[in-house]
C-alpha cells in the first residue's frame, strides 16, 4: 500500500481532483463535468496500473537475479 501512496505519479493525479471539484463546484453541470470526472478517473488507474506494474517487474527482475 505504501508503494502508491508514496509515488509521485499517483499523489500528483490525485491532488489533480482539486480542480475537479472546483469545476463541479462552479461550473455549469453537463456533458463535460461527466468527462473531467472520468478523465480524472481514467488517470487515476493507469497511474496505480504503472505502479503496480513496475512493483511486478522489480519482483521479476529480482527473481531471475537468485538464480
Amino acid at each position: 500500500m505504501r508503494k502508491y501512496l508514496l509515488n509521485w505519479s499517483v499523489l500528483s493525479t490525485a491532488l489533480g481532483v482539486i480542480a475537479v471539484i472546483q469545476a463541479t463546484r462552479n461550473g455549469p453541470r453537463d456533458w463535460r463535468l461527466l468527462l473531467a470526472w472520468a478523465g480524472w478517473a481514467l488517470s487515476l488507474a493507469v497511474a496505480i496500473t504503472a505502479v503496480h506494474d513496475r512493483s511486478k517487474e522489480l519482483e521479476t527482475t529480482e527473481l531471475e537475479a537468485d538464480f
